[in-house]
């Protein structure tokens, strides 16, 4: 079921920025009951990334009941995509961007965990993650370095895939951030060079001040993630999952897998 600028129809213009140039940025989260869950934060990071590339943002209410509109009361997963709409041929962007905006909603999937943690098995790709800080942080539609990370691996049991910028920091999942707790201390990676900023991430990172725990965004290494007392991933739709098994190493649950679920769920 999608919408295309209000209309109900599944095609896009073959001069559209966003197909051609990947040009526009997107959201992905989830429905309950047909209302969008987190939606505050999830509009806000829309318009953050959205005037980060100069694009226009739709009305918060306009985006909002045509997500209502396709759920139809149903629990599932909604996506919004805005693109800098038709222009010429070129890479130069039109002065006055008309944006066109897609809001797509599919059913609650079988497999997903809602909002208890699971326990996954992961793995580290090879793909490297190329640093643009003007880029860094926001969900544009140029998920290129993603869909080639996670061609990395067809066996059912990896749940996930760890990715590195090109000095080796750890930077994410392929659609996760990364917590983890070393000696006691929550850390996340810092993402001023590359990676995207989740709302799940930051609504941890947001809790973690509301109860007064230190939540650090440092550089993070390989190793220390392999020797961290617990590793976690979190996006908005799947929630928190434990990393179990990274290659060799296994870990046994610490309770902050847990705890920062709640903390999701919980934080304003």
């Amino acid at each position: 079921m999608s919408l295309v600028d209000g209309v109900p129809v599944d095609c896009l213009s073959v001069r559209d920025r966003g197909l051609a140039y990947g040009d526009g940025v997107f959201r992905t989260l989830r429905v309950r009951g047909g209302q969008p869950l987190w939606w505050q934060d999830h509009y806000a990071k829309l318009e953050h990334d959205a005037v980060a590339l100069n694009l226009p943002c739709p009305q918060a209410t306009v985006l909002q009941d045509e997500i209502e509109r396709l759920a139809a009361g149903q629990d599932g997963v909604a996506k919004l995509i805005l693109t800098r709409g038709c222009g010429p041929r070129g890479y130069a962007p039109p002065p006055q961007p008309q944006v066109t905006r897609l809001v797509t909603f599919d059913p609650w999937p079988a497999d997903s965990v809602g909002q208890c943690v699971a326990d996954i098995s992961v793995r580290w790709c090879d793909l490297r993650l190329g640093r643009q800080p003007r880029l860094a942080g926001i969900k544009h539609l140029n998920r290129l370095e993603n869909v080639l990370a996670r061609a990395e691996w067809q066996d059912p049991a990896i749940r996930e895939g760890l990715l590195c910028d090109d000095t080796n920091a750890v930077i994410s999942g392929v659609t996760s951030n990364l917590f983890i707790v070393s000696e006691g201390v929550l850390q996340t990676p810092d993402l001023s060079q590359c990676g995207v900023a989740g709302v799940a991430r930051s609504r941890i990172l947001r809790a973690a001040r509301e109860r007064g725990i230190d939540a650090e965004v440092a550089r993070i290494l390989p190793d220390t993630v392999m020797h961290a007392d617990e590793v976690m991933l979190c996006n908005s739709v799947q929630g928190i999952w434990r990393v179990a098994t990274l290659e060799d190493k296994n870990w046994s649950p610490g309770g902050w897998s847990e705890t920062l679920n709640g903390w999701l769920y919980e934080v304003d």
